[in-house]
């Protein structure tokens, strides 16, 4: 039993760290994409494409995975070292070979597939280890992917604002890192025996009643988390620049980084606490002040720093806080056998609703100012929060937490 307890922690660390470094692609090209917009002449439609296109590949893949039960037939470890390998060659391309909108655009789609087979399969490993404590590990592991998905923003305000291929090279070696760090996974004692192929296995999945409230509560959790997380910079930016601010898109960079990086913290608390209160109510509870929040940043737009910094550092730490206990209730919750394919599958259709979400903030944006930018995502936090208080009250939410709901 000791053996297993240390090598539990082990896991965690090693992937938590690999993750953290193949998620530093996911918003390499967003940070950089005023830089890009300038060099290259585009519009903010097509800036945006800069990191919807990842989330249309991160579809493309995990439902092609999904659908061929490949998360659940090639071993975790390689195919998250591929995968992170795949995504590294491709950001670092953009910096090497590109110099205009569509050949990058296409290159981050090929990111986003990519890093299907990285998030989805780094959850998997965390529940081949842990069958107790599974809600800290996944948080701890969606934790490390906030806080690599923040790096970009780092790289840029320390010194990089300016230099695109820089941060495109950093993000590109980090991920190559990752995936060579996870190599040394060995799978734990709760890893099912491979998988044979079975189309059958998805009908099961979507049919499922408490998979299908687990992930109805992710779905409108996503339409928020990634829109907040894409724009949250230019909202910052903005902001600063009504208040006079000097500097306003340096300082804007650095905190933009710390909102999103801040909900690594959260992730981990609340991975924690879901496992000794319950999933559904901490991920009600989050979404809760995150809804909240879409709707307060109009009120505090504008503001002297003093009140948009800790209102920002709160937002960012509950938005992603509730992330992870929708993947740990579906790894509880869907037949052991196919939990690879459920949770690629949960992210796939999660991810495609954030390509909506994330074009809509700037149309609003254009109709009614950064003030009110965020404001229609609050339909997101509503709905999940209602499918997660119904799942609670359903036999199904014996099986999560330990029968803590």
């Amino acid at each position: 039993m000791a053996a297993i307890a240390d090598g539990k922690w082990r896991a965690l660390a090693l992937v938590g760290v690999a993750e953290l470094f193949a998620m530093t692609l996911w918003f390499s090209g967003t940070a950089v994409g005023p830089e890009l917009a300038a060099a290259w002449g585009l519009s903010a439609a097509e800036t945006a494409w800069l990191t919807n296109a990842v989330q249309l590949g991160f579809v493309a893949g995990a439902l092609a995975s999904a659908s061929l039960t490949i998360a659940d037939v090639v071993p975790p470890r390689y195919l998250f070292a591929g995968s992170a390998l795949l995504g590294a060659a491709g950001t670092a391309a953009i910096a090497a070979l590109v110099a205009s909108g569509p050949p990058a655009i296409a290159l981050r789609f090929l990111t986003g597939v990519a890093l299907a087979g990285v998030y989805p399969t780094g959850m998997k490993m965390m529940a081949s280890w842990f069958d107790g404590g599974r809600g800290l590990a996944i948080g701890v592991l969606v934790g490390a992917l906030t806080v690599g998905s923040a790096s970009p923003h780092l790289l840029r305000a320390v010194g990089w604002i300016g230099r695109p291929d820089a941060v495109l090279y950093g993000t590109a070696a980090l991920a190559a890192l990752g995936g060579a760090l996870v190599l040394a996974y060995e799978d734990g004692p709760h890893q099912p025996e491979t998988a044979p192929f079975d189309p059958g296995a998805i009908r099961r999945i979507v049919t499922d009643r408490g998979v299908v409230l687990a992930n109805t509560g992710y779905f409108g959790h996503m339409w928020e988390l990634y829109a907040v997380w894409t724009w949250i910079p230019f909202y910052i930016a903005a902001s600063f620049e009504v208040g006079g601010m000097a500097d306003a898109d340096g300082r804007a960079a650095l905190l933009a980084f710390a909102t999103i990086a801040i909900g690594g913290v959260g992730a981990w608390l609340a991975g924690s606490a879901a496992d000794r209160w319950g999933r559904s109510a901490v991920t009600s509870l989050s979404m809760g002040v995150s809804g909240t929040a879409c709707l307060l940043a109009g009120v505090v737009f504008g503001s002297p720093p003093l009140v948009v910094v800790p209102f920002v550092l709160v937002w960012g730490f509950f938005i992603v806080a509730d992330s992870a206990q929708f993947s740990a209730a579906v790894s509880e919750l869907a037949d052991e056998s196919y939990v690879g394919s459920a949770l690629t599958l949960q992210t796939a259709v999660g991810f495609l609703i954030t390509i909506a979400s994330i074009q809509l903030v700037p149309l609003v944006r254009d109709a009614a100012g950064w003030r009110w930018a965020f404001a229609p995502l609050v339909v997101g936090p509503l709905v999940g929060t209602g499918a997660m208080l119904w799942l609670r009250t359903l036999p199904e939410a014996d099986r999560l937490a330990g029968g803590r709901g």
